[in-house]
């Protein structure tokens, strides 16, 4: 490395906002609006720091719609590598990073309780408003993942319980986990209704599920992680709960701009793409990662494709 570059390093470094910056986006991928908020700082003073270290190629970005979202880039030479773990090293104990650490935590907050209220308000009505979904194949295709009768499944973000039925009726052994008590009032109701079905119904949130380490065969999120405000760490909690050579499987659509959904469905993405999904599998060490895309359905308005993705704990 010359003298110039490694100047260049150093420069890009130097400036403080810049390193809050890379804090935050290593933590967390952010829009501009949330940085802001975090930082207290104006639009023109943050894009033009996100710039630099982008050009720098320490940031990747991404497109959701209206909105880009930022996160810290994990490919970068050695030498960027290096600086920053030094540069991370002496944040610790300060007072501004701790501060930053404090309002990131509210902007996700934030973010989980825009869904919380809004299926907390949706409730048991969500079944009349899900039907834009059109999501019966889907289901029947997320089922067939699931190798045996026998097994022991964790339905993540089961809302109403349609999924946790289906797979009780095929011998499944079912926890169904929601975040919103009005949401599993409607899973009691119909698990009532059935005959001989038992399913344990379990209140939590996503980040971090009511179940122990290793404690079903699979785990799976039906049309859930364009709801959450950090899917991957919701794929890693998924892959805690699940034993060794068990299953993480996840349905949801493919990247799309329909912004319609975010004001009638109160989704957060805007469906995620294929390296995306390929990378959290991969940044967790699950195996036999497997992901099908299937065209959108029709229901009265043109839905984007979907993905059923997979992949194994290792045994």
């Amino acid at each position: 490395m010359g003298a110039q570059e490694l100047q260049r390093v150093f420069r890009t470094f130097s400036d403080p906002t810049r390193v809050r910056l890379l804090a935050l986006l290593e933590r967390e991928e952010l829009a501009v609006q949330e940085l802001m908020e975090v930082l207290g700082m104006a639009q023109s003073r943050v894009s033009r720091h996100l710039a630099i270290l982008r050009e720098a190629g320490l940031l990747h970005d991404r497109r959701d719609g209206t909105y880009v979202f930022y996160r810290l880039a994990t490919d970068q030479a050695a030498i960027w590598n290096q600086t920053w773990a030094l540069v991370k090293e002496n944040l610790k104990g300060d007072a501004t990073a701790e501060r930053d650490a404090a309002a990131l935590v509210r902007v996700m907050e934030s973010r989980a309780a825009r869904t919380r209220s809004f299926f907390d308000s949706v409730g048991p009505e969500w079944d009349a408003v899900r039907k834009v979904f059109n999501d019966d194949a889907l289901r029947a295709r997320a089922v067939s993942r699931l190798i045996d009768p026998g097994l022991k499944v964790a339905d993540i973000g089961t809302g109403t319980g349609i999924l946790a039925i289906e797979l009780a009726r095929l011998g499944v052994s079912v926890i169904a986990i929601d975040h919103s008590a009005r949401m599993l009032d409607a899973a009691r109701a119909k698990i009532a209704a059935e005959q001989g079905l038992s399913i344990d119904l379990r209140h939590g949130d996503v980040s971090a599920l009511p179940l122990s380490d290793g404690e079903v065969d699979a785990a799976l999120a039906h049309m859930v992680l364009h709801y959450l405000p950090s899917p991957g760490d919701a794929i890693a909690e998924m892959a805690r709960v699940v034993g060794p050579g068990g299953r993480v499987i996840v349905v949801d659509f493919v990247s799309h701009q329909n912004e319609w959904m975010r004001q009638e469905l109160g989704v957060t993405w805007l469906g995620f793409s294929a390296d995306e999904v390929a990378g959290w599998f991969e940044r967790i060490g699950l195996l036999d990662y497997n992901r099908q895309e299937h065209e959108g359905l029709s229901s009265g308005r043109d839905l984007p494709a979907t993905f059923i993705a997979s992949g194994r704990r290792p045994s």
